[in-house]
């Protein structure tokens, strides 16, 4: 049975999460269709979904106004996996601290935009993130922070004693750039290591 990831490539980091997706399929054995979401009408048919990084105020605009916001929150309410990093987060959050963001509360936590630094402050560290024997190399660029979380919220990773990973039912989001390191276990844990799945493929 063919799995079809649906990358949300109205912006952000389409080609890497395409290719992290599929390598993270292959390492578990399983065959892995990628499809962009552009428009509506495409996520209903999404096994998982990818929400990358880019321009949160852009992307949370045009989620909403092509209809595909709605269509997210049902494949959650549904129980099915999404990844969420970066700006990705920050749409996926209960509060973004920026009324300009249209956020999906899809992850019960709040953020504050660019609190690692702009662009030139951006660094590789080597994180300890739970479900992983070995530490995760991970890209922070013009990250954001995760402040406070809700009661249900788990965090998976820190970094300098903050949030940068946590997982709300269905959702795993990061502040950090996963599909930017050929290490693909983050998309892995995220999306194919859930019993979420069970029942959820399509056929070839």
């Amino acid at each position: 049975m063919t799995l079809r990831a649906g990358v949300v490539a109205v912006q952000g980091d389409v080609s890497e999460h395409a290719e992290a997706v599929r390598r993270a399929g292959e390492a578990h054995g399983r065959e892995t269709e990628v499809v962009e979401i552009r428009d509506a009408g495409v996520v209903p048919d999404c096994d998982f979904l990818l929400l990358p990084g880019g321009e949160s105020t852009t992307i949370s605009r045009l989620l909403h106004d092509e209809g595909i916001a709605e269509e997210i929150v049902a494949h959650v309410e549904a129980g099915k996996p999404v990844l969420a990093t970066c700006a990705g987060l920050i749409v996926a959050s209960t509060d973004a601290g920026d009324d300009r963001v249209a956020t999906l509360d899809l992850v019960d936590a709040t953020v504050e935009r660019n609190a690692f630094g702009r662009q030139k402050d951006s660094f590789e560290a080597p994180i300890e993130v739970a479900g992983l024997d070995e530490p995760f190399p991970a890209v922070f660029i013009r990250a954001p922070v995760i402040g406070d979380v809700g009661e249900g919220v788990e965090v998976l990773a820190e970094w300098d004693g903050r949030p940068v990973a946590i997982r709300d039912g269905p959702v795993v989001a990061t502040s950090f750039h996963p599909e930017l390191t050929p290490d693909s276990r983050m998309h892995g844990l995220s999306l194919f290591e859930t019993d979420a799945l069970a029942g959820e493929a399509t056929p070839e």
